[in-house]
């Protein structure tokens, strides 16, 4: 059985019972469609009404576990989540609203001067900075990506960032907590404490929230198309994720 016949095999989650559960959603690609720029990607009615009555209803149980900045994530879900992990984990704000982030890696302005001066072959490419990692995004200029991933594998080598592979994009980030890490770091807490984690997400660096959960007992979903995966279920895109969410109040 291939991979494809494996993650097609998943099935769609259970209804959602929100007494029992503590939410960890991924943002783009999963509450959010994914852009072509990441500053394309910008607040909506539905989508901020839903995260404000789930957290509501969930009593705080519910955090967003992003890539994205911090403010990136307050920008596109109007500041209505309060648990967030940014950054894939090397910015947490807690339930209190404390915020800790990590120290950026040395490493990271001579990462960023090199993904620019790559970035120069083509007004496609797209170098987004965020303090604790930088990014080169090639969704519009997708011929460069053989050579994206070889520079950043590169420069992750020589300088000891840490690379993720992402959709169609390379970063580079400061070693440090993953988005696995904030989830257990959520879970050690109140209000998630207790409860039955689901993660949601759709990227390659979502899997350490997948097998995070899993491990305290809950499921990870995947959204999207077939991957090879530690996700349980799978949902097919954001608006099926929507669904399923607004389903349950």
């Amino acid at each position: 059985m291939t991979i494809e016949d494996l993650t097609i095999a998943l099935p769609s989650p259970k209804p959602l019972l929100l007494r029992d559960a503590a939410l960890f959603l991924d943002l783009d690609g999963t509450l959010a469609p994914i852009a072509a720029r990441p500053q394309d990607v910008r607040p909506d009615s539905r989508r901020t009404r839903l995260v404000e009555r789930l957290t509501d209803a969930m009593d705080g149980r519910l955090a967003v576990v992003s890539g994205r900045t911090l403010a990136d994530v307050d920008r596109i879900l109007e500041a209505r989540v309060t648990s967030v992990a940014a950054v894939h984990g090397l910015v947490r704000r807690e339930p209190d609203g404390r915020t800790q982030e990590a120290a950026p890696h040395a490493g990271l302005p001579a990462a960023a001067a090199r993904f620019r001066d790559f970035a120069g072959r083509d007004s496609g490419l797209i170098v987004e900075e965020k303090g604790l990692s930088v990014a080169l995004h090639y969704r519009l200029a997708r011929s460069h990506a053989a050579a994206a991933q070889r520079l950043a594998e590169e420069i992750a080598e020589e300088t000891g960032l840490t690379l993720q592979h992402g959709d169609m994009v390379e970063e580079l980030r400061t070693p440090g907590p993953t988005k696995g890490d904030s989830v257990r770091a959520f879970l050690g807490q109140a209000p998630f404490a207790g409860h039955r984690p689901i993660f949601i997400g759709d990227d390659a660096t979502d899997e350490h929230g997948f097998e995070a959960v899993q491990a305290a007992g809950g499921v990870g979903i995947l959204v999207g198309p077939p991957r090879e995966t530690a996700a349980s279920f799978r949902l097919l895109g954001v608006d099926e994720v929507l669904d399923w969410l607004e389903a349950a109040l």
